[in-house]
């Protein structure tokens, strides 16, 4: 961390906010590597893995409509915080798609499907998007899946953490899995990751935010990307990092958030145990309400959804937020919507969300104007897709991944932000 530079910016607005989360300097071009692939249900799904040199491999999927060859539109599909740490993007896809995996990943597949039901309207969303027609990458940002930190021996403040649950588990009759416990002692873990990241001039979603751009470099040089028609859609923590991602990179073009947007003097004082260190980053603050970092962006259109009956915002403070996102953005370019429901996302906002992406992004790249983009991660990409393409995996990837291409509840069950 001493020996990282800060993220540069393309501009003092998105300077600023860099500078405020501490966000580490990302690879120019995080090398790509294609691990295996399968087509399931007229979605080719492919798992890509890269290095950052912080921490362990990033583990991501890659999906598109069978079949189809041309430059898509790209979308990073950005995964929930839900509390839930053993797991990352893989919520995002349906659970029989996910190359890789084996019996042996029953339970596992089965807490997957609950959490879809649960906040996705029982849809694998990523792999929905790319029937919609986009090129999707749904990556394991820091802390989560791959990315999560090894709590075999966890410490002090934690491990309590964990014994009480156990007891707790031990009261109800409940045997839990290996994935709980850890999610138990993540919980609490969070709390010192933010700390440590604060004393490394960072923060906990300074170190997402880094993830998060180096998985946008990733997708914008994929080939069967259009680099010029790049949107970011998440909801609830992942909503939240497609509002900072917007804010922070120009290759942004469109950014859904669902269900993670109000006014920080809601928050208080009843609120702030509901939200985690994603959205209450230390001095933050300082530059605006968390509305208004939308206005430090350069992206051409925002979505917002609202859920009336969010249990974790009061309505005053979506109304709020609503209200100083319209003051701050020129007409068209933020659309919000107030939904009757709790902190899910709905397949119906599902469907207003990607019919929102598909008119934001329907432009052809002549349509769009330049964007500053890393140089040599499409070539370094295509050397590491051929390097790894060979017999079976090869042939199922023709028409895809194609060289040629162009460029006792849970443990804190309701902390989602």
């Amino acid at each position: 961390m001493r020996s990282r530079p800060r993220h540069a910016a393309g501009s003092v607005p998105s300077q600023e906010l860099a500078d405020a989360l501490g966000v580490p300097a990302v690879p120019e071009a995080p090398r790509a590597v294609l691990e295996s692939a399968e087509t399931h249900d007229g979605v080719t799904t492919s798992r890509v893995s890269w290095q950052l040199g912080l921490g362990p491999r990033t583990s991501a999927w890659y999906l598109r409509p069978a079949g189809e060859t041309g430059p898509l539109p790209g979308v990073l599909a950005l995964h929930c915080h839900a509390g839930v740490k053993s797991d990352g993007a893989a919520r995002l896809l349906a659970v029989g798609a996910v190359p890789g995996t084996s019996s042996a990943d029953a339970a596992a597949g089965k807490a997957r499907m609950d959490l879809q039901r649960r906040l996705y309207g029982g849809r694998p969303f990523a792999t929905w998007l790319a029937l919609q027609g986009f090129a999707v990458l749904a990556h394991d940002t820091f802390a989560w899946g791959s990315r999560r930190f090894d709590l075999g021996t966890p410490p002090w403040r934690a491990a309590a953490v964990v014994e009480g649950r156990k007891a707790l588990w031990r009261e109800a009759g409940v045997v839990p899995s290996e994935e709980e416990q850890y999610d138990a002692a993540a919980a609490a873990h969070e709390d010192t990751v933010a700390k440590a990241a604060g004393l490394l001039g960072t923060s906990f979603a300074g170190m997402v935010a880094h993830d998060d751009l180096a998985a946008l470099r990733v997708l914008a040089g994929l080939p069967g990307v259009d680099a010029g028609r790049l949107g970011t859609i998440g909801f609830s923590g992942g909503g939240g990092r497609s509002l900072m991602l917007a804010a922070l990179s120009p290759l942004v073009r469109t950014c859904v958030v669902s269900c993670m947007m109000t006014t920080y003097r809601s928050l208080f004082p009843a609120y702030l145990d509901a939200h985690s260190w994603l959205l209450q980053t230390p001095g933050l603050s300082r530059l605006g309400e968390y509305p208004e970092l939308a206005a430090r962006s350069t992206a051409d259109r925002f979505l917002v959804q609202y859920g009336l009956a969010d249990e974790l915002f009061p309505e005053d403070g979506m109304r709020d937020a609503d209200a100083m996102l319209r003051a701050k953005l020129a007409p068209g370019r933020y659309t919000g919507s107030f939904w009757p429901r709790g902190h899910a996302f709905s397949t119906g906002m599902q469907g207003e969300a990607a019919g929102f992406l598909a008119g934001s992004l329907s432009g052809s790249r002549s349509d769009v104007p330049a964007l500053p983009r890393p140089s040599h991660i499409a070539d370094d990409l295509a050397g590491s897709l051929s390097g790894s393409l060979s017999g079976p995996l090869s042939g199922s990837l023709s028409g895809s991944l194609s060289a040629g291409a162009a460029p006792v509840p849970s443990p804190q069950a309701s902390q989602d932000g």
